[in-house]
């Protein structure tokens, strides 16, 4: 797949088949992510795979607006390492770009996806915390839902020229 075509037609899905994914699908998302840059090329993250269903129910627990995930039936949480990392801006920003990693990634093979928001939220980054067990140096990111899509979401144009600056505001 072309990554330009990826990046303009990805799109969030909130509703999946339920269908486990194959291991070899799950190992590429996570090389994906593995692959993503980061600052000073420390690569401060950890991934959870989840895809227990009593994990996802403990889970929508801890992340109320992750309701998807009981459908997907898989997720990834990512998580950051502030050993690694000390800047937390950097360690959020390096994250990101493993979970845009894993978006596109799960798109390309025929997957839906679904970044959920986790960090910023104290009482839901204290339930994850709490849940997986997390060592202290450890911050959880983000969540993704991953799953078969069942739904197609269509893609809208959203380059605005009047949101580029040249040289100056």
């Amino acid at each position: 797949m072309e990554t330009f075509q990826a990046i303009i037609n990805r799109r969030s899905i909130r509703k999946y088949k339920s269908e486990k994914i194959e291991e070899e699908k799950l190992q590429s998302l996570l090389r994906a992510a593995m692959y993503a840059p980061s600052a000073m090329n420390l690569q401060p993250w950890h991934f959870i795979v989840i895809n227990s269903l009593d994990v996802i129910n403990e889970t929508v627990k801890s992340v109320p607006h992750a309701e998807m995930i009981k459908q997907s039936g898989n997720a990834i949480l990512v998580c950051g390492d502030s050993s690694l990392e000390k800047n937390e801006s950097w360690l959020i920003q390096n994250c990101s770009a493993a979970v845009q990693n894993i978006l596109l990634a799960a798109f390309d093979l025929g997957l839906g996806s679904c970044w959920i928001a986790v960090h910023g939220m104290q009482e839901v980054v204290k339930n994850l915390k709490d849940q997986f067990k997390l060592p202290s140096e450890i911050i959880p990111i983000a969540l993704v839902a991953i799953g078969y899509p069942e739904e197609e979401v269509k893609t809208e144009e959203r380059f605005k020229m009047e949101k580029v600056h040249l040289n100056k505001w």
